[in-house]
């Protein structure tokens, strides 16, 4: 049945000249079926430099809608409509138009991961494996950063001159690591590299080898000769690890390290998106417009 459904989709795929999209934290058998993986950075370029008219995106809502701001053209679709993020919704505008009042020399920085609307009132956008190199690039010594408290202060000890002020967000999934989970771990297996989300909070970053971005994590696990590693973010990335790195051993902290959003997307979902054009990712053109600074910004101060 399974193999039927890739075939499908394989052939409407062709038909229509569209491109699959899907995060690391997908399902693997998306990942399998997509032309291209990657973090929310290398997806959100893809999908601004591809020639195909027609983007399946398997991820999240922001994604698409970051898509389909760098490329309005373009037809984004998310194959299910609620696949969201509880961290993006955590931002209001009301709450970061009186932010801005009460600061009004420091520059906003959003986290990707946050809804047009906040996207558009922000200076500029981040993911967290362009987020060094943008705070780097930013003249401004005092920082407004939302909504992701973790990434705020991962970020703020790499720039002590400057004065981060963090929203009170965080992602649902990297809150759940228990850091006696990586010290019991590293007590069975000494020689473990743990490897971190700099969305986990600040005891759970304090005990890894390694804090990056999903990319940074593969990448370090894959150019380093280490035998053994504990990965400390979303689940789905093991199967881009396991692919390149088969003669090594991954393991998580705890019983799983699930994002049930992320996870939402089925081949079946993705089928019946190239059938009726599910679900077609819209917006308003001025509010496109002002989130697109941000994010064009994003790109300008990270390359």
């Amino acid at each position: 049945m399974m193999e039927n459904v890739v075939q499908e989709i394989n052939k409407l795929k062709k038909e229509k000249k569209a491109i699959i999209l899907a995060h690391y934290y997908q399902r693997p058998e998306i990942q399998e079926i997509a032309d291209v993986v990657g973090d929310s950075y290398y997806l959100s370029k893809i999908a601004r430099d591809c020639k195909e008219q027609l983007i399946i995106f398997c991820g999240v809502k922001f994604m698409a809608e970051s898509a389909k701001i760098l490329s309005p053209e373009k037809t984004i679709l998310l194959p299910v409509l609620d696949a969201g993020c509880p961290m993006a919704d955590m931002a209001d505008e009301e709450g970061i138009s009186k932010w801005k009042l009460d600061h009004p020399n420091a520059a906003v920085v959003a986290y990707i991961n946050s809804s047009t609307e906040v996207k558009a009132l922000c200076d500029v956008c981040v993911t967290s494996s362009s987020a060094e190199k943008i705070i780097n690039n930013i003249d401004s010594d005092e920082i407004l950063f939302l909504p992701d408290e973790n990434l705020g202060g991962y970020l703020s000890e790499k720039f002590p001159s400057k004065k981060f002020i963090l929203w009170k967000g965080f992602c649902i999934t990297h809150k759940k690591v228990n850091p006696k989970s990586i010290v019991a771990i590293k007590e069975q297996i000494p020689d473990i590299k743990v490897l971190v989300h700099p969305e986990c909070e600040h005891e759970v970053r304090s005990l890894g080898d390694y804090v990056g971005s999903t990319s940074g994590i593969i990448n370090f696990a894959t150019e380093n000769d280490f035998k053994n590693y504990l990965i400390v973010t979303e689940e789905g990335i093991l199967h881009e690890l396991k692919m390149k790195n088969p003669d090594k051993n991954f393991y998580v902290p705890g019983k799983t390290m699930t994002c049930v959003n992320m996870k939402k997307t089925t081949l079946e979902d993705v089928y019946e998106s190239l059938v009726n054009n599910t679900f077609e990712i819209k917006l308003d053109e001025d509010l496109r417009l002002n989130a697109l600074h941000s994010l064009m910004r994003m790109h300008e101060l990270s390359s």
